[in-house]
């Protein structure tokens, strides 16, 4: 594992923010730590007029990218996808010519309201969470990213009433701190369903 320092770029997406109890919070601590740069998407960009040559400078000067965001409709909120249309043009995101994410990690930290049992072959969802992302693990490989498992919290609706929350915001500031300081095992996470249960052992020290 490298020890070397990265830095985090993390884009954050959340349409009705005064409704956030988890998203807003984890946003807010990102915000604080060394190395990483939060960037509210929707406060940015209200109309959905994204800057490309902004957005694109900033994942050339990042390490790991991250999206933030609560899981709608099994995808993501709209402004992403826009980002992704957008941002990740041919010949700078792909092609022959587009190698400039080339090395960089990429994982998605979401929450879903419903619980984790939902969430399987067998629940009403039909799908474990890291199949329902395929679609973004596609973009990681062909862009020439590492896709790394997401980080989850299933339930979020009754996280703060039951108490869960102030753990899964911990654990995910210590995510980013081991993110930045490169001691997070990424060959052992990278088959797991999701960070969440084996994030001790992957942080490292």
């Amino acid at each position: 594992m490298s020890k070397n320092k990265n830095k985090i770029l993390v884009l954050f997406a959340h349409p009705s923010q005064s409704r956030s109890e988890i998203n807003l919070p984890l946003f807010n601590a990102a915000q604080s730590l060394e190395g990483v740069t939060a960037v509210d998407l929707y406060g940015e960009y209200p109309t959905f007029r994204i800057d490309i040559d902004r957005e694109q400078q900033r994942l050339v000067e990042h390490d790991v990218i991250i999206f933030l965001f609560p899981l709608y409709w099994y995808s993501t909120p709209a402004i992403l996808k826009e980002w992704q249309d957008l941002v990740l043009e041919y010949g700078f995101a792909y092609g022959s010519q587009g190698t400039a994410l080339h090395g960089k990690t990429f994982l998605c930290a979401l929450t879903a309201g419903g619980g984790e049992k939902a969430y399987r072959h067998e629940g009403y969802n039909h799908f474990p969470i890291r199949e329902l992302l395929r679609p973004l693990e596609q973009m990681a490989t062909l862009t020439g990213m590492e896709y790394l498992p997401p980080y989850a919290l299933f339930g979020a609706r009754t996280a703060v009433e039951e108490s869960r929350h102030l753990e899964h915001i911990d654990n995910w500031v210590k995510l980013l701190e081991s993110l930045v300081l490169g001691t997070f095992d990424k060959t052992a996470a990278a088959n797991l369903p999701k960070l969440n249960e084996k994030l001790p052992e992957l942080i490292g020290g």
